[in-house]
């Protein structure tokens, strides 16, 4: 259709792409789709899903899989009658977890964990590739592009078990997680893997196929590694790969308790006892805040690491901060709090990680909106100081005492640890963030008259 954005797309009642704007058709195509067929594209088919189950709007970054490259996008699912109305935005490039950096006889300390780490990957619940994250050797002629819609055993040869059982097979048939499933790369039969998958279901709870990660056998003594330098690096590898592990073990879970909940309070099958409802709203929430959490401790491992940089590119900070708004709208109209966000016409030009600069302003505006009393309101405002790109955020809360303000961008410190809150993590984290895009957080409070935290970013 020519009168759809280029960022929107309509899905009806049987997950369908009913139309799409030019982008978001490019991008259903890519992961083997088509206008009329269902999404092709995972993350979007599963929030459209969602949506439709909730009968409320639901927005998610997600990662998609684009050619050797993923995709970050900002991705929000409203209903509109019997279908759902996709809206896309972001589209920041990032490389992809399966790109070859350097070639096996040229091993260094960067390329160990590139030739011979770990690698994730996804399926449907018929072991068909729904995620192009296979690592793939360029001499083999293999591409990720070429994986999606493909059998898992285009990619591997599974092998038996000592009981000459295949872990996946019997995890499949229960719909159930799997581990120790060995395999060969097809691609390279001399790297032996270690398959393990999490089982993935769809909101009725239907399973949906596999999320897991591929790690190679011996990779160190095919390395032969012996450098105290190497090692430590790995040491580094090993520990961020626990962190992945844990998180990748916890989100599927609570996503599943946060999905069933929500369907739970909505009714969405039907009526219920209020306090029954209200039970699951405690659920929902308890299982949102330990999410928050595993993500909170993932990026703050993140930005500890002595080589965390963040590549910038020019992105419209005017545009994210009423991004950020919008996320955070719902929110501040349960509260009766408004939220003044920058004008629809205007345009800063900055320098940064779309992603990052969103998460920083979400925290910063979700800090406000809790401490703002209802009625209130809280301000958005972007503007130019000289080669710097500003967005301040300023609330109608109780403020901060000066002797508290460095200590507010602590690990694990609130100023009130009785109130309701966060983890403690929020603003260490989004100052350690702007730091990494060569801007900063201040903090401007004095106990009765509010909070004034001003982002500031390079300009474009």
């Amino acid at each position: 259709m020519t009168d759809i954005p280029a960022d929107q797309g309509r899905v009806d009642a049987e997950g369908r792409l009913l139309a799409a704007g030019m982008r978001l058709a490019a991008l259903n195509a890519r992961a083997g789709g088509a206008i009329g067929a269902p999404v092709a594209v995972p993350q979007l088919a599963l929030l459209s899903q969602l949506a439709r189950t909730l009968k409320i709007p639901v927005s998610r970054v997600i990662i998609a899989a684009e050619g050797d490259t993923d995709i970050e996008l900002l991705a929000e699912a409203k209903p509109d009658g019997d279908d759902v109305v996709l809206d896309v935005g972001g589209w920041t490039p990032r490389p992809a977890r399966n790109s070859w950096l350097v070639a096996d006889h040229d091993v260094t300390v960067a390329g160990v964990a590139a030739v011979y780490g770990d690698w994730t990957w996804a399926t449907d619940a018929s072991l068909r590739v729904t995620q192009a994250v296979f690592a793939v050797d360029p001499t083999s002629g293999l591409h990720g592009s070429d994986m999606v819609g493909q059998p898992l055993t285009r990619l591997v040869r599974l092998i038996e078990d000592d009981e000459g059982d295949l872990p996946i097979l019997a995890a499949l048939a229960a719909g159930a997680s799997f581990t120790g499933q060995r395999a060969v790369r097809r691609d390279r039969p001399e790297i032996e893997v270690d398959l393990s998958g999490e089982a993935q279901h769809d909101a009725a709870g239907r399973f949906a196929g596999f999320a897991g990660r591929a790690v190679p056998l011996s990779a160190m003594s095919r390395a032969n590694v012996q450098s105290v330098a190497i090692n430590d690096a790995l040491a580094v590898t090993a520990s961020t790969d626990f962190a992945d592990r844990l998180g990748q073990a916890l989100r599927a879970p609570l996503d599943r308790i946060v999905a069933r909940a929500d369907a739970i309070g909505a009714q969405a099958d039907g009526p219920l006892r209020r306090d029954y409802a209200d039970y699951a709203g405690d659920i929902g929430s308890a299982a949102r805040h330990l999410l928050a959490l595993v993500d909170d401790l993932a990026d703050m491992q993140a930005v500890e690491r002595a080589d965390f940089v963040i590549a910038g590119e020019p992105i419209d900070l005017a545009d994210v901060a009423r991004r950020a708004a919008g996320l955070l709208g719902v929110r501040a109209a349960d509260k009766q709090v408004r939220i003044d966000r920058p004008d629809a016409g205007e345009v800063l030009a900055a320098r940064g990680d779309f992603h990052r600069i969103l998460q920083i302003l979400v925290n910063l505006l979700t800090n406000a909106v809790r401490y703002t009393p209802s009625g209130g309101m809280v301000w958005m405002r972007t503007e130019q100081d000289s080669d710097s790109a500003v967005v301040i955020i300023a609330d109608q809360g109780k403020g901060i005492a000066p002797e508290d303000h460095a200590r507010v961008f602590d690990k694990f410190e609130r100023v009130d640890p009785s109130e309701p809150g966060g983890s403690g993590l929020g603003l260490y984290i989004s100052r350690r963030l702007a730091r990494a895009m060569g801007g900063d957080i201040t903090l401007d409070s004095a106990p009765g008259q509010g909070a004034r935290f001003v982002l500031t970013l390079p300009v474009a």
